[in-house]
């Protein structure tokens, strides 16, 4: 990753770093902040759903839809939280701010479930909990990558590494949380459940203090978007160019404040002294965008290249990367639709079956949720060892598959969970249709809850694939100054799928109301989940299939060969264009 300004100050993406600090004496410290941020989100969103319907006492599909709206608040908030964290604040101070937000909100919302049981303090303190991930999310794993300097060969090898246990530390807070806690706020209180949580952030961020000397910080290095506004403002003012590839010969190259013209694309020796700055090559797709980077009449009659009027080809293509992944943002969101499913409805239906272990021990249905996070466990480490160096043999590929192969099956795979969800929805209403249960939905039923355990299991084979994949794809493929933003924008498609989910369920319930028997009510007996399930499955095949289409069109960034020969220790991209 490159770490120098460009000589434009004001158009920098890259700022260096203040300190030689750092490596794993200091990422140790914020990997525990992760594991708990992770622990406390998880250790609450795993079992909403059932402290609304069970102590609020509010319809199963108002629970859903409060669930998924402040899942998709929480998801969102980080699009701002990254913004100010690049621009204004700095990672450090973000993260340390959006800490002390959280602790109180955990604090507040502990109150609000056991000393004042208050219902409105109740929601606003969840929204607290959203502002604080909003700062939380973005620039936690920046953050803690920063601490390894790339230019330092055994850092670079420890940053490597660094990813592995950064993943681990996720995955480990979200599963325990949804074994402790969840089981505390079943079994003892939702007071005592959720002031574990409380208690996990307040040492965490005690111990992210303790390491407060040895980290590397990095300064906001201002707005990001300024350099992105700058490519459409100059296009737009250059509207009259008729053929972009008639002027391919007179594109800028370099963001000097000298206009200077360049008649050949071998422009690696005068773009900077030091170019640590990825210089991208020019594609031909989004073309109207290259007209900002065309010198004409104008831009040679000024003394200094007006960075409004004239932007490089490389900033030019910085938009286009940006461009080129709305549309695989877009066709995500169906994924995150149907992993919604499994802290709302799949934890529904595991209330209504038999969930204990021995004759006392009561097994939290919301618990199952564990099963994802071990799942994704074993995953990783198989695809990383077994899969990638068989696929390699067939495809030559360094990764075995690319990332958007690799996101592509698991969309193909939350199809698979739908279907199976669908079909042990189908066996356990039979099974309270055949013991005349149908109408008494807090029944339990003559049916293990261990029957739920492969739509979980593909959950988590499915995470494995795409939900890496993403991080992977917005890490890799975003401009490096907007890593952070990158980082808010695959977690946004959490967020708003979340929504998405809200709106199909909405629509579900008035068509179905209409045609007869509402789907989606009360009973979960009579809700119709099968068929609202294999609507899910429908939906998802036909979000694949443009997802496909939309993956072969796709162009990966093209990093100059020329500078790459030129830059050890750089990290480039090796994909080739298309799926």
């Amino acid at each position: 990753m490159a770490d120098s300004p460009s000589k434009s100050k004001s158009n920098s993406l890259i700022h260096h770093t203040t300190t030689t600090k750092g490596g794993w004496n200091a990422a140790i410290f914020i990997i525990f902040v992760e594991f708990a941020e992770r622990f406390a989100y998880q250790g609450l969103a795993s079992n909403l759903v059932n402290y609304l319907t069970d102590f609020l006492k509010e319809p199963t599909t108002t629970a859903v839809k409060n669930v998924n709206t402040w899942v998709g608040v929480s998801s969102l908030f980080p699009l701002l939280g990254g913004f100010l964290a690049d621009s204004y604040l700095g990672r450090f101070n973000t993260i340390l701010l959006s800490s002390l937000i959280y602790f109180v909100g955990m604090v507040f919302l502990t109150l609000s479930v056991s000393a004042l049981r208050h219902k409105t303090l109740f929601f606003i303190a969840l929204y607290v909990l959203s502002i604080g991930e909003g700062g939380h999310k973005p620039c936690v794993q920046t953050f803690a990558a920063d601490q390894f300097d790339d230019d330092t060969p055994e850092e670079k090898d420890a940053k490597g590494s660094f990813f592995n246990w950064w993943y681990l530390g996720v995955v480990a807070g979200s599963t325990a949380a949804v074994f402790i806690p969840v089981y505390l706020q079943d079994n003892v209180g939702w007071g005592v459940g959720l002031g574990v949580l409380a208690g996990v952030l307040a040492m965490a961020l005690g111990l992210f203090l303790l390491g407060i000397k040895r980290y590397r910080k990095e300064g906001p290095t201002g707005s990001p978007f300024t350099r992105l506004a700058q490519v459409f403002v100059a296009a737009f003012s250059k509207w009259r160019v008729q053929d972009t590839l008639l002027h391919s010969n007179n594109f800028c190259y370099s963001e000097e404040d000298k206009v200077e013209p360049h008649h050949h694309h071998h422009h690696h020796h005068h773009l900077h002294v030091q170019p640590k700055y990825h210089t991208l090559l020019h594609t031909r797709q989004y073309r109207f965008l290259d007209k900002a980077a065309i010198i004409d009449e104008v831009d040679v009659s000024n003394k200094a290249r007006n960075p409004w009027r004239l932007c490089s080809v490389t900033q030019v293509e910085e938009v286009k990367l940006v461009l080129r992944l709305i549309p695989i943002w877009l066709s995500c969101l169906m994924f995150t639709v149907v992993q919604a499913q499994g802290h709302t409805y799949f934890t529904k239906q595991g209330g209504t079956l038999i969930h204990t272990i021995g004759p006392k021990f009561q097994f939290p249905p919301a618990s199952l949720q564990g099963l994802v996070g071990v799942t994704i466990l074993f995953v990783v480490p198989i695809y990383d060892r077994v899969f990638v160096p068989l696929a390699r043999k067939f495809t030559g590929h360094p990764n075995g598959i690319t990332v958007l192969q690799r996101i592509g099956v698991g969309l193909f795979l939350s199809i698979l969970t739908m279907v199976v969800s669908a079909i042990v929805e189908t066996k356990r209403v039979n099974v309270a249709k055949n013991h005349g249960l149908i109408d008494d939905p807090s029944a339990i039923l003559p049916m293990y809850i261990w029957w739920l355990l492969p739509q979980y299991m593909i959950t988590g084979v499915s995470d494995a694939f795409t939900i890496v994949g993403l991080q992977e794809l917005f890490y890799d493929q975003m401009p490096e100054g907007l890593r952070s933003l990158g980082a808010a924008a695959y977690i946004s498609i959490v967020g708003v799928g979340s929504f998405v989910s809200n709106i199909i369920i909405v629509i579900v319930e008035a068509i179905s109301s209409k045609a007869g028997e509402k789907w989606l009510g009360d009973n979960i007996n009579r809700a119709h989940l099968d068929d609202y399930f294999w609507v899910m499955a429908v939906l998802s095949a036909v979000n694949l299939g443009v997802y496909v289409w939309l993956a072969k069109c796709y162009e990966y960034k093209k990093v100059d060969v020329d500078e790459r020969s030129n830059q050890e220790g750089s990290s480039f991209n090796r994909y080739r264009s298309g799926v």
